[in-house]
Parts: C-alpha cells; structure tokens; sequence
C-alpha cells in the first residue's frame, strides 16, 4: 500500500470517526467529554452508512458533470480510465466491477462514434500486470473492440491524464471523451484539463438524488464504503487545487 493510499484509509472518515472515538478515553480527562466525542463520532459513522448521506455525497461530484460539454471541438478519441481488479482462483485477475462498468460505457460509446480506444492505468500492486493490459484484454475478448493505445504506467488519476494526453498529442488529438464514473469525473476532467487536452465528459451512470424517503435512512455496509469513496473524492479535488493552483 503507497503513503498516499494509507494516509486516505487513516485520515478519512469513517475510519478516522473510529480512531477518534478510540483515541477520546486516552486524550481527554474528563467523562462528559469522552462520551461526547465517542458519541459524536459514532453517529457520524452511522450516518455515513445511510443511502441518504452517501448518496449526497456523490451527486455532489455527478451534479459537475451534467452539461459539461465543451464547444469549439470535436473529439477525436475514447480514453477509458481504469479502476480495480478482481482476482481469479488460479492467480490471475480480471477488471473488477468498476472497471467492467467503465469499460461497458466505452464500448457502447466507441459503436456510436467508431473513435479509436486508449485505457490508462498501471500497476495496482507490485506483483501485478498493468490494469490497463487486463482491461484491454476483456474490451477485445468480451466487447470485440481493440484498443488503439494501452497506456500502463500511471499510478493515479493525474499521471491517467499526463499520460494519456501525451500519447494522444503525438498523432495530434486535441480533444477526446473521458470515460469513468460520474463520481470520479469532477478530478478527472480538472487532471486532463491541466493537459490542455478538451475534455468531453461521458460518464458510466449518474445515479439517483435520495429524496429523504424512509428506506434512504437504513444503514448499510456498502453506503459506507461509498461514502468513504465520495469523500476521498473531493480531498482529491481539494489537494488538486492547493497543489497545482
């Protein structure tokens, strides 16, 4: 695991609610207080896990991408940006569900408009093929599509954009569709734009916008695990801006 990924897992909620509320009864001296932080952090956690939260969250990122369509260009290729992977029995690994999702988008996306293909995104671990070659793989094998471009040396979001940019401008594209999620559009759009690529935004879904209906206030595991995706979302847009300017 890089610095950058433990330091995500530790210093986002809701892990950090945990901490906190584990680290509040060796901190803090008086009683009331240590039950209010534990407390505190406690609901925090709980509402984390509600579809509302959650999903709030995440049309806070996908309402960006709406109408984002820029003027002045056509685009002239597909990028597809890679997520996780999914391990096989026999040690092998396939794109995990995002990545599946993402790769769906831009096979119906490359049948409409007949664009060419790039996917970007290397190494999820030490010991592991570059992302983009096994999504490339299951685009050719699953979609019939082959990629024009298989870029496999970017770590994150920003070297995808780098990367892919670079590539992209040595046959002379200027402008392109991003494929990944709506939720992961907001940071990818402003990484690619700090190429000077134009960016056309296609996400793989927007999803609803919770109403405040009952069953939005049900607590679950995976809302938790999206909320904790939600938010490191926007750190990463956040850091974007504090670094680049």
């Amino acid at each position: 695991m890089s610095l950058q990924s433990l330091a995500a897992a530790l210093l986002l909620p809701p892990l950090l609610f945990v901490l906190v509320a584990l680290a509040a009864p060796l901190l803090m001296r008086r009683r009331w207080c240590v039950t209010l932080l534990v407390m505190a952090s406690m609901v925090g956690v709980l509402l984390l896990a509600t579809p509302f939260v959650a999903g709030k969250l995440r049309t806070s990122l996908e309402r960006h991408v709406v109408g984002a369509i820029p003027s002045g260009s056509d685009p002239r290729a597909i990028v597809i940006l890679a997520a996780e992977a999914a391990p096989l029995a026999d040690g092998g690994i396939v794109p995990g569900p995002l990545s599946l999702e993402r790769l769906e988008a831009g096979a119906r996306l490359a049948r409409r408009a007949g664009l060419p293909v790039l996917i970007t995104g290397g190494p999820l671990s030490a010991d592991a093929p570059p992302i983009a070659e096994v999504m490339a793989g299951t685009l050719k094998e699953v979609f019939g599509i082959i990629p024009r471009w298989v870029e496999t040396a970017a770590r994150d979001t920003a070297e995808n954009a780098r990367n892919s940019a670079a590539l992209l401008g040595r046959e002379g594209i200027s402008a392109a569709y991003i494929v990944t999620h709506g939720w992961h559009m907001p940071r990818s759009v402003e990484a690619f734009g700090r190429t000077g690529l134009v960016v056309f935004p296609f996400p793989t879904r927007i999803s609803r916008n919770p109403d405040g209906r009952v069953t939005d206030w049900i607590p679950r595991p995976d809302h938790l695990a999206e909320s904790w995706f939600m938010i490191r979302e926007w750190a990463g847009l956040v850091l974007y801006r504090l670094r680049d300017g």
